[in-house]
């Protein structure tokens, strides 16, 4: 398979290993969706240096191992609690809570959130309908310094990465109807990220 077929297909399993868990926490002889899991794993791992990614690729790799670290981390949170019994009343709460996507955060994810961007954003960026060339080499720039810093293999060149940001920018301006898009490029674990999110 092609990188982005193996991408579609990690996105599949993540949405088959979410319902299935939904099935497993709320049947008590379900068994949980270990090789499922395992699959989806072993396809995350496998792509986690991005060496042979293009940065539409990565931008996409890295949402995706995002959402199944939230993902994971409510799983063992349920099963601990499935396995040792409700011990305080927010137990009870997580039982049944669903995953918020990554435009629901909680508030309590906002102010952690806040302070982390304070502290790892490295450069910011807003794109309109059209982003001057000097401001994209300027966020590639800015990408490529911190990658090579965190010691992380860097792919691409400016032309792709120009690409990239143009069709970005015209994909979340049309999804969210918003006039600017804002780039970022953070330190997030020892891995750096470039993030794009919507701007009024």
């Amino acid at each position: 398979m092609t990188i982005d077929e193996e991408l579609t297909h990690l996105d599949s399993l993540l949405r088959r290993l979410k319902i299935e868990y939904e099935v497993y926490f709320n049947n008590p002889t379900k068994r949980p969706p270990a090789d499922l899991e395992w699959k989806a794993v072993a396809l995350i791992r496998k792509h986690s240096d991005g060496g042979r990614m293009n940065f539409t690729q990565r931008f996409r790799y890295n949402e995706m191992a995002q959402r199944y670290a939230i993902y994971s981390d409510l799983w063992r949170k349920k099963m601990r609690i499935r396995e040792e019994g409700y011990r305080r009343p927010q137990d009870a709460l997580l039982s049944v809570q669903g995953v918020r996507t990554m435009d629901e955060p909680t508030p309590a994810h906002k102010a952690r959130g806040a302070a982390a961007a304070a502290e790892s954003h490295g450069f910011t960026l807003e794109c309109s309908a059209a982003c001057p060339k000097d401001d994209v080499e300027r966020l590639y720039n800015a990408l490529l310094a911190a990658k090579k810093k965190s010691g992380e293999a860097v792919s691409g060149d400016l032309k792709s990465f120009s690409t990239f940001v143009k069709k970005k920018t015209d994909e979340i301006r049309k999804q969210y109807s918003c006039e600017k898009v804002e780039y970022s490029v953070e330190l997030q674990n020892g891995h750096v990220k470039l993030k794009a999110k919507a701007k009024a």
